[in-house]
């Protein structure tokens, strides 16, 4: 497979295929960075897990009724995808506070919120992915009313699917981030990655934290909970 590299992001790069017009080569990275790229590091065979993750739920999604970018897995870090234009609204969805809604908004970490809350984040490095509304949304042109309301949707859609997963595998899906984007036929479809690098996962039993708050936060054992949260995944 002759590949070009065309765009390469914290965590995956992507490729043209030589002779493709409708996919991509999607490689996952183990390099890890927090707070914005601030802190930097790599984790053993991250690229590798996160790809059988994300594979997984993909292929869950789609056999749901949710509509990926995930084709096939064609490697232990790579996998054949829809080719998508990415819209610059970071989706996330929260059923348990942590993290900023905890640093923020007061709320108590751990604390189950009475209905799931849907958040977007504007995709921007440069500005540091701030969280803004969806009139800022349709005033900046990233997507329009109606886009906004599949989005929302398929997000509350997804949460339930995953919810129900996760906790099928001894896990409680605090909050994830969803990317989302239009395919070659101006559909939105979901796209990106869903591993511990974009949820946050906690044991339901000990609530251990199983995601990449072990990397931001420094708690040990990284690369264990990975391999961790992957083997009761594909399990």
């Amino acid at each position: 497979m002759e590949k070009t590299l065309i765009y390469e992001g914290k965590a995956k790069k992507i490729f043209k295929i030589s002779g493709n017009e409708k996919e991509y080569l999607q490689e996952f990275k183990d390099d890890a960075t927090a707070f914005n790229g601030v802190k930097k590091d790599q984790i053993k065979n991250k690229g590798k897990v996160n790809n059988q993750i994300t594979s997984v739920i993909f292929d869950l999604l789609n056999n749901s009724g949710i509509k990926t970018h995930f084709i096939k897995k064609v490697s232990e870090n790579s996998m054949i995808v829809s080719i998508v234009d990415i819209i610059k609204v970071e989706v996330v969805c929260r059923n348990i506070a942590a993290g900023s809604l905890v640093k923020k908004f007061a709320f108590k970490e751990g604390e189950t919120l009475k209905n799931p809350l849907v958040e977007f984040y504007y995709k921007s490095d440069e500005l540091g992915d701030p969280l803004f509304s969806e009139d800022h949304i349709l005033l900046l042109e990233l997507a329009t009313s109606d886009e906004m309301k599949h989005i929302r949707n398929e997000t509350l859609k997804i949460n339930e699917i995953l919810k129900t997963f996760f906790l099928s595998k001894g896990l409680k899906l605090v909050d994830f981030k969803l990317e989302f984007g239009r395919d070659l036929n101006g559909e939105i479809i979901l796209a990106d990655e869903i591993s511990p690098d974009t949820c946050r996962l906690w044991d339901k039993v000990s609530n251990k934290k199983m995601d990449k708050d072990r990397f931001r936060f420094d708690l040990g054992e990284v690369e264990e909970s990975y391999d961790e949260v992957m083997r009761r995944v594909t399990n």
